[in-house]
């Protein structure tokens, strides 16, 4: 970070300098390079803020891939490149969905589902409210188990099954009534 503000400070710095100044430092910053190339070692090692400045300027002055002779220029445009997709992997991370609910919830709609049989979601949800929970009712999902139901009906719904279990035996009877019944002429 601290390069990097240098060589801003010095890139505005120039800005006031005369021409031949400027020359003049560029060749001395030439041969210095030259020097160090000579006795570099077999791989340069670049930390990520020299890496993001050489793509800054490169991105700012393209012109500037002719002059590079630290790194091969593919280098410094898969660098770019590399900064281009992490960026876009970052915004499109997967976010979408269905936000997790905490533990304790969803061993609370649970405990309320299993102790009040006859509940529905809309009314675990009437009652998360009531207690402070902030959750949508597509989130109280209340499944129909064999452990819920078990002995925990309702007597209008005992009713109604003995009735159709009696409609069902009158119907499997009545090929025998017509069958019993003289026909007559």
């Amino acid at each position: 970070m601290l390069a990097i503000l240098y060589a801003i400070g010095m890139f505005v710095a120039a800005l006031f300098k005369s021409r031949s100044r400027l020359e003049a430092e560029n060749v001395f910053l030439r041969y210095q390079l030259t020097l160090a190339l000579r006795q570099k070692p077999p791989r340069m090692r670049l930390r990520g803020t020299d890496r993001a400045l050489l793509v800054w300027m490169v991105r700012l002055w393209p012109s500037l891939l002719d002059a590079v002779h630290v790194v091969q220029p593919e280098t410094i445009l898969r660098w770019h490149r590399a900064g281009v997709r992490a960026f876009w992997r970052w915004r499109s991370r997967n976010r979408a969905g269905r936000p997790r609910i905490d533990r304790e919830l969803r061993e609370l709609i649970r405990r309320m589902s299993m102790e009040n049989s006859l509940w529905g979601a809309s009314r675990i949800h009437g009652e998360l409210l009531k207690l402070g929970y902030e959750v949508a009712q597509s989130t109280v999902f209340v499944p129909q188990s064999p452990e819920r139901l078990r002995g925990h009906t309702s007597p209008v719904k005992h009713e109604r099954v003995r009735e159709a279990r009696r409609i069902a035996v009158n119907l499997a009877r009545l090929p025998e009534l017509l069958m019993a019944q003289p026909h007559w002429r």
